[in-house]
């Protein structure tokens, strides 16, 4: 069964987002830096919460050099200062302005730019798998690239759970109806287009040995976040894929 899921989850890529309405795209830059940096009240308490995703990967990443994938605001910066740091992060409003972005190595637009032999020894990402329209894609090439003992450290919200629809809904929904008119749903339905057992189940096939944590609790329904730490990639399973779905 195992196998028929994965293959049927795998075929399902790559995805698209549901176009967002014009008056959605009229504020989406602006909103998003809002809910990055921690403008309002909320958002502020918001990303003290989401301070557990960013402080499981420093708790649990060893030392070395670090891709970071969707880099956004650079917030990430903030926990940790590795002495190499690259970025991917397509989107340059975002990090234009950020006083973290000296500290950035290199910078990226996409994962293809990244040469060949380029090696990491920790892949990194807080808060993005659950917005790639090709999630296997990005997983199968970042985990090329991780060196010998190298980890995949992921979190990312407990997209599909109870209690992750429940958060948003009666926090963020409510805050960005106030200040937009607009419903949050509609923005989190074009966004949010992997579920959080989609990215575990996704991960396990390129990965070996794959460790789960939530939080608060340690079930998908009862947590509002988690955070995967991925080893020993299947690299020939990799391989395979990408040459399959090079098209």
């Amino acid at each position: 069964m195992e196998t028929v899921y994965i293959d049927s989850l795998l075929s399902s890529y790559p995805r698209q987002r549901l176009p967002l309405p014009k008056e959605y795209q009229e504020i989406y830059t602006k909103e998003y830096e809002i809910n990055r940096k921690g403008e309002t009240t909320l958002t502020k308490l918001i990303q003290k919460i989401e301070g557990w995703m960013h402080n499981q990967v420093v708790q649990q990443g060893n030392l070395g050099s670090v891709l970071e994938i969707g880099g956004g605001t650079l917030n990430h910066l903030n926990y940790e200062t590795p002495e190499k740091y690259d970025v991917i992060e397509p989107f340059q409003a975002l990090y234009k302005d950020s006083h973290n972005y000296s500290l950035v190595n290199k910078m990226y637009a996409d994962i293809s730019q990244i040469p060949n032999n380029a090696s990491y020894d920790r892949i990194i990402s807080i808060a993005v798998l659950e917005h790639l329209e090709n999630l296997p894609n990005i997983i199968a090439r970042s985990a090329l690239m991780l060196s010998d003992n190298g980890q995949a450290q992921h979190a990312f919200p407990s997209e599909g759970g109870f209690l992750w629809g429940l958060g948003w809904r009666f926090t963020t929904g409510i805050s960005y109806r106030l200040r937009t008119g607009l419903s949050y749903k509609t923005l989190m339905h074009s966004e949010h287009i992997n579920t959080s057992p989609e990215i575990i189940s996704i991960l396990r096939y390129f990965f070996k040995t794959v460790q789960i944590f939530r939080a608060p609790l340690p079930f998908h329904h009862f947590s509002f976040y988690t955070y995967v730490n991925a080893k020993i990639p299947f690299r020939q399973r990799c391989i395979d894929y990408l040459q399959k779905h090079s098209g």
